[in-house]
Formats: C-alpha cells, structure tokens, sequence
C-alpha cells in the first residue's frame, strides 16, 4: 500500500557563533588525559575534540622522538579540513626532548592558523605567571629522561631544590600508580626550599590531588595536565571560574 505525500524544503536556522574548538593530540597509551580534560572544560563553552597518536615503550628520548614523526597527519586528522582555534599536544617529556618548536612546526603544516599548547611550555608559563623560580620536581620516568626534564627547567632559569623519580619504563604502568599512594608519597618528599611542587607526566593521577597537596603541603603545585588545561583556556579567553583544581586558576 504506498502512501501520498509531499516532501517539504524549509530553511535550516544557524548558530551565528560557535565555541573555542579545541584539538587534543594524546598518547595512545595515556588514560589519564581526556579524563583529566574532560573534568575542568564539562562546564565550558567549549568543544574538545581527540585524536590519539601511536607512541612506543620503554618510555626513552628515541623512542619520544619517534613518536614526533606522525604528528602533522595525526593533527590533520582533527576536524580534517575544518579550523581548529588550539591544538594540545599531550606530551611532557616528548616536548622536551623534541622541542617546543619543532612541534609546533609540525602541528601548523595541518593547521596554519591553530594556537598551539604543550604540558612544558605551559608548565613554564604556569610557573612565570606565580612569580616562582625554586621548584621541587617529581617525575615517573626513567633516570635518563627525568635528567632531561630537570635539565629543561634548569636550562629555563629555575632552581631545582628537590628531584625525585620512579624509573618506570612504560608509559601504560605509569597510568596505572595508585592516586592515594601517589599523595602520600608527595606529602613525604622535603619540598623545604621550594616555592612550588612540578609533577611531570600527562599520564599520571595527579589533578584530583592537587587542591589536597597544597593544603597538606602550603605550597603551590602544578602537574602538565594542570597547567596544560590552564594554558589552553588561557590560549581561547575561557579561563574564567575554574575551581577545584589549584590556586593556578585562582
């Protein structure tokens, strides 16, 4: 039995604004992240968008270095031939080893007029805008890669008063250190000479901590997730109200 009927054409309304598009580009290995991301921006005008790329364990500086090689095709493929307003490259110690630069370079060859964000740089901002220059480090990696880390601080005029690491080879066991042991294990640390406590890695559980930390500490801590978030709504003029998660946003 057919039916008779008349199709209708009308005329479609569109949002004359958009929100801040955001690209995260994150390890796929990391967990911790997109969680991370998803926990500060769920009350945002913003729109988050993930792509993961393939990165190889042990967790070395060849192997971060490797990993750099499929960044442009793995940021093309973020909204593909759409403008994306700032794209997070979710790596500490792979911006470090790599360079801030070359990473950068590689991220605009797909998107040229994308402001772009990585968990080192946003780190040193975090710690230029809290006018700090002695810094406690704790980092989960290898000795090899956390000399690096310190290096990159020292190097960016910072004291380094206290370093303490995991040697942890892989980047999927890193994920998987306890959050209430990691807190006990950063409140034991003599952090004495410090202005603040820098957590490195994007794997790590360190943001849900971080309000408890400073208050058991009374100190300012900062992790690259943290400070990540922070610069990327910095980057998009949405850093507004953001509670709960540091005196950084304050």
């Amino acid at each position: 039995m057919s039916i008779n009927m008349n199709s209708k054409k009308i005329k479609a309304q569109f949002a004359k604004e958009t929100n801040p598009k955001v690209g995260l580009i994150v390890l796929s290995t990391d967990n911790m992240i997109e969680k991370d991301f998803s926990k500060v921006l769920s009350d945002k005008p913003v729109d988050l968008y993930v792509n993961r790329i393939k990165n190889y364990n042990p967790v070395t500086a060849e192997n971060l270095k490797k990993m750099t090689e499929n960044i442009t095709s793995v940021a093309d493929n973020i909204l593909p031939g759409e403008k994306v307003d700032c794209v997070v490259f979710g790596c500490t110690s792979g911006t470090i080893v790599s360079g801030f630069d070359n990473i950068k370079k590689k991220i605009n060859l797909a998107k040229p007029n994308a402001l772009v964000t990585a968990p080192s740089t946003a780190a040193l901002n975090a710690l230029k805008k809290k006018n700090i220059k002695r810094i406690s480090v704790v980092t989960p990696y290898i000795k090899s890669l956390n000399d690096d880390v310190v290096n990159f601080f020292k190097e960016n005029n910072f004291e380094i008063v206290s370093n303490t690491y995991f040697d942890i080879e892989s980047d999927v066991d890193i994920g998987k250190v306890d959050q209430n042991k990691l807190f006990e294990i950063l409140s034991e640390i003599n952090h004495n000479q410090a202005q603040a406590l820098f957590v490195s890695c994007t794997s790590l559980p360190v943001l849900n901590i971080i309000e408890k930390l400073e208050k058991k500490l009374n100190m300012i801590v900062l992790s690259s997730n943290q400070a990540l978030i922070w610069e990327t709504l910095e980057k998009i003029n949405e850093n507004k109200s953001v509670t709960g998660f540091g005196s950084l946003f304050n």
